[in-house]
């Protein structure tokens, strides 16, 4: 059954050792069962001379529910147990014994881990977005204007902006409203927007009316900003670009303006590296396809003219079909969707 796993993994295309890896088995154990021999290991034939005795078990079980103790891990019950001169195991048995028991639980107020945002993929436009909020500085010392932003993910188009001098839920939801009235053709029912777990993202008035269009809300996870890669890659794009203002804004006017300036070169002149190096307003209406066709026809007739240039083939020019926020863990590796503006 290995040998068959591990050779239809080869065939597929993966290393042996690698699979060998996954399986357990050292590729030389592989090697060493032949070509007629299956897994020989039949593990030990009688137990570690060091196991716990039942006796030395119940005896950690009670030091670990006793009044004393119940409350405190097993990292802490050692150092106290050492300085009255008991030992009733190491850390790591404790710990052992506490999960067999199924006694090994978070306690009080302590927070269960909060898992990974559900993956979503986009083959198309107006499928999903990602919005946040960011700070432009003012020339006032400790004050902020706030710039809110909604990005298509498949696209990159920036689909909507406003800047406001608060932070508030109502503005976002206005927003989105915004967004609704600018594209009567387009329906929000279905349309996932992805964004921070703050205030703003998660007020009555946000929520009501995502619920009311029929937008589909998803958060990332309390302080994880990688959950929420594209908005913070265009906001890095945006204050890194040379003509933005180090010394901030004199008035939130003037903040709306540049950002008006930024968003029409950012949808209509910059070569998003994420997306074959085409204009997000391009790839958002389908022209990338042709763009993107044309700059390999260029390439083909370049190579025609001078071939001994190319020891193989030109460059693809290549179009990312689908983009994944979130990916699941079993293929976030994998993913090939480069968030860099």
């Amino acid at each position: 059954m290995i040998r068959t796993l591990v050779a239809e993994a080869v065939t597929a295309g993966a290393r042996r050792w690698k699979a060998c890896e996954m399986l357990g088995i050292a590729v030389r154990t592989l090697e060493r069962w032949g070509d007629d021999r299956e897994d020989g290991r039949h593990g030990p034939k009688s137990e570690p001379a060091n196991k716990l005795s039942a006796t030395e078990r119940r005896r950690i079980i009670a030091v670990a529910t006793s009044a004393e103790f119940r409350d405190e891990s097993p990292k802490q019950m050692v150092p106290t147990l050492a300085d009255r001169g008991e030992y009733i195991g190491s850390e790591s048995t404790i710990y052992r014994v506490l999960h067999a028991e199924d006694m090994q639980h978070r306690r009080g107020v302590a927070r269960a881990p909060t898992h990974r945002p559900r993956e979503h993929v986009a083959d198309g436009p107006w499928q999903v977005a990602s919005w946040d909020i960011t700070y432009l500085k003012s020339h006032v010392r400790g004050a902020f204007f706030y710039l809110y932003l909604v990005e298509d993910v498949w696209s990159r188009k920036i689909l909507g902006w406003e800047v406001h001098d608060v932070e508030c839920n109502e503005l976002a939801a206005a927003l989105v409203e915004r967004i609704r009235r600018e594209n009567p053709g387009v329906d929000l029912h279905g349309w996932v927007l992805h964004s921070d777990n703050g205030g703003p993202m998660k007020g009555a008035t946000m929520l009501a009316t995502m619920q009311r269009l029929g937008v589909v809300p998803s958060f990332s996870r309390p302080s994880v900003s990688n959950d929420n890669p594209f908005s913070e890659s265009l906001f890095r794009t945006m204050k890194y670009v040379p003509a933005y203002p180090r010394d901030g804004f004199v008035a939130v006017e003037a903040a709306r303006v540049w950002v008006a300036a930024f968003v029409a070169w950012y949808n209509h002149e910059h070569k998003h590296s994420g997306i074959g190096f085409v204009a997000p307003a391009d790839r958002h209406a389908g022209r990338d396809v042709e763009i993107l066709a044309a700059r390999r026809d260029v390439y083909e007739q370049a190579r025609r003219r001078n071939p001994s240039r190319w020891s193989r083939h030109t460059r693809l020019w290549s179009r990312p079909d689908t983009v994944t926020l979130n990916p699941e863990a079993d293929h976030a590796v994998a993913n090939t969707d480069r968030l860099a503006a």
